[in-house]
C-alpha cells in the first residue's frame, strides 16, 4: 500500500479549491499514477484511512469522479476503477501530442518570462516530490505545472482538454521508475524545458515536449 497522503498542495492561481476538490484531485492522481488498479473495488472508509483524511469527502469526491467516468459505483461495497484499454490511452497520448507540442513551443515567443519564472518553483516541486517517490503529489505538481504553462497561450477551453486528457491518462510504470531512481531525471525535463522557453529557443522547446510525451506513452505501456 502507498503511504498515506494528505492532499493539502496549494494551487496555481485562481480560487482556493474545497476541501471536497482537493480530496478529488489526490484522488484523481492516485488513478493516474496506478496506485489505484483498474478493476478493483475500493470503499470510501478504505480510502479515507490510505489518504488520511474522513470517509464524507471521499465519498463525496469518488461520486465525483464517477460522473467523470473515471469509476462506477458499486452498491454497499464502494467504487470499482474504470478499466482504459491500450487504445484509448494511446489515442489521448497522440491527442495531447497535437495540442502539447505546438503550443508549448508558440510560448517561446509569445510568454512573459515573468509568467515563466513563476512556474520554476513548481517545476522544482516535480523534481523533489520524484525524489521522495511520492507518486501522488508528483502527478499534481505535473499536472498543475502543464496546465498553468498552457494556460499562458490564454486559451481556456485549450487548457481544459487537456485537463480532461491527463485525468483520464494512466502512468502504470511510475512505481518502477521510481524504485529504479529514474524518476528525477524525468522530472528535470519540465526545468529544461523553462530553460528552453526563456531562452526563445522554440526548436528545444518543441525537442524537450516531444521527448517529455514520449516518455508518457512508455509510462502507460509499462503496466
Amino acid at each position: 500500500m502507498a503511504p498515506q497522503h494528505s492532499p493539502d498542495l496549494p494551487v496555481l492561481g485562481g480560487r482556493k479549491p474545497s476541501y471536497r476538490e482537493r480530496v478529488a484531485d489526490a484522488l484523481r492522481a492516485a488513478l493516474i499514477a496506478g496506485e489505484l488498479r483498474p478493476g478493483e473495488v475500493y470503499s470510501a472508509p478504505a480510502l479515507a484511512a490510505r489518504f488520511g483524511v474522513s470517509a464524507t469527502p471521499v465519498r463525496e469526491a469518488m461520486l465525483d469522479l464517477a460522473k467523470e467516468g473515471l469509476v462506477d459505483t458499486v452498491p454497499n461495497k464502494g467504487f470499482r476503477v474504470t478499466a482504459v484499454s491500450e487504445k484509448q490511452l494511446d489515442e489521448y497520448t497522440h491527442i495531447r501530442s497535437l495540442i502539447e507540442i505546438p503550443t508549448t513551443a508558440a510560448l517561446a515567443a509569445t510568454a512573459d518570462p515573468l509568467a515563466l519564472q513563476a512556474l520554476r518553483p513548481l517545476a522544482q516541486e516535480i523534481v523533489t516530490q520524484a525524489a521522495a517517490g511520492d507518486l501522488i503529489a508528483y502527478v499534481e505538481a505535473d499536472l498543475r505545472f502543464h496546465l498553468g504553462l498552457l494556460a499562458l497561450a490564454g486559451n481556456d477551453h485549450l487548457v481544459e482538454v487537456v485537463r480532461d486528457l491527463r485525468r483520464r491518462s494512466r502512468l502504470y510504470g511510475l512505481t518502477a521508475l521510481a524504485e529504479q531512481g529514474r524518476l528525477e531525471a524525468s522530472a528535470e525535463e519540465h526545468l529544461a524545458l523553462l530553460d528552453a522557453l526563456l531562452a526563445r529557443d522554440e526548436e528545444a522547446v518543441r525537442a524537450v515536449m516531444t521527448r517529455h510525451l514520449g516518455h508518457v506513452r512508455g509510462l502507460w505501456a509499462a503496466h
